[in-house]
């Protein structure tokens, strides 16, 4: 009976150790699911240098530094000159058109794809300026956000004929756009790495005082040419919106916003030979985009000077007198008013 008594005893003993053992494996247990859990909380949370908590929107899950800078492209030279002047060192810059290219015809190219496909933002004119653009984004597969600049811009028409009418995407010939578009750029910037908007704001305040200096200097040069030389004779349609507010009448000799329409007839260029002569017009200008060719043809044949090439869709060379926006601006207006006057 002692003995029995003793049993019992040793198995409640042995059951209560069990039972222990079994509540201490659980509680380390759970302390390892609470240490391990927060080991990957903090390993894949939006933190420094994680790039993965941008969605396709441009909005941001928190306001932390960016460890690499901001993947981005624009579609055009000049674009791409205020995209870099308001986001400096922030941006990776990527551009499709260069310096001198035409982006009414320009031909995407593999490099392009991959480069949209890393790419965080996008910045395009829209407009039906690339008009390439859709089919290279589809192939690409990329997620990067759209900003169209010119999105809050009224853009002006041209009449082709009784029949048919062309949106003019030039729009950054005129300082007021620009900054429009420079607001455009600041703003998504700014979505995309909140961490870092006010050195993107003070970049796009600084600059938009040159633009406004810029609009003073155009418009005191644009007075002095008397109203009846106010003719800019160029190859396609791409100096409206300049035109419209400083009062100059555009002359183009293919008649489109386009510089992919087909070469004019001999008809179309014997009118704008005998517009040019009957106006008694000093100059014409060539396009830094397009063969000179034909402007020189129509020059010769009417009798007067082809002026110093004008930078209309894109910037120049980094040793031109056009290596960024405001000096394109300048130059184009210098040459202009000097060869009208």
């Amino acid at each position: 009976m002692h003995n029995n008594s003793n049993y019992i005893h040793l198995q409640d003993r042995t059951a209560l150790a069990n039972v222990n053992m079994s509540h201490f494996n659980q509680t380390i247990f759970l302390i390892l699911v609470c240490v391990f859990s927060a080991v990957c909380f903090t390993g894949c949370a939006p933190g420094e240098g994680d790039s993965s908590r941008y969605d396709a929107s441009g909005s941001s899950a928190q306001n932390v530094p960016l460890k690499q800078p901001l993947q981005v492209v624009a579609t055009y030279s000049i674009l791409a000159d205020w995209v870099q002047k308001i986001g400096g060192e922030r941006v990776a810059l990527t551009v499709l058109v260069g310096a001198g290219g035409d982006a009414h015809t320009y031909e995407p190219t593999p490099q392009d794809s991959v480069a949209l496909e890393k790419a965080d933002l996008l910045f395009e004119n829209g407009l039906a300026f690339e008009v390439w653009l859709d089919g290279l984004f589809d192939a690409s597969n990329s997620d990067a956000r759209r900003v169209v600049v010119s999105k809050a811009i009224k853009p002006r028409e041209l009449v082709v004929s009784e029949s048919r009418t062309e949106i003019d995407p030039h729009v950054w010939h005129l300082p007021e756009n620009a900054r429009i578009m420079v607001e455009s750029i600041t703003s998504a910037l700014e979505k995309a790495d909140p961490h870092n908007a006010s050195e993107y704001r003070k970049r796009q305040s600084d600059y938009v005082v040159q633009l406004n200096e810029l609009d003073k200097w155009i418009s005191q040069q644009t007075a002095s040419i008397p109203e009846s030389r106010r003719k800019l004779v160029t190859t396609h349609d791409t100096f409206g919106y300049l035109a419209d507010k400083y009062g100059f009448e555009v002359i183009s000799v293919l008649g489109s916003v386009s510089s992919e329409t087909a070469d004019p007839s001999a008809g179309q260029v014997a009118e704008v030979i005998k517009r040019i002569s009957d106006l008694k017009l000093p100059a014409i200008f060539a396009e830094n985009i397009l063969n000179p060719k034909l402007t020189q043809k129509i020059a010769d044949e009417s009798g007067v000077k082809i002026v110093p090439t004008l930078y209309t869709d894109a910037l120049g060379s980094t040793t031109s007198p056009a290596s960024d926006y405001l000096k394109m601006m300048r130059f184009n207006v210098k040459t202009i008013c000097e060869s009208l006057r």
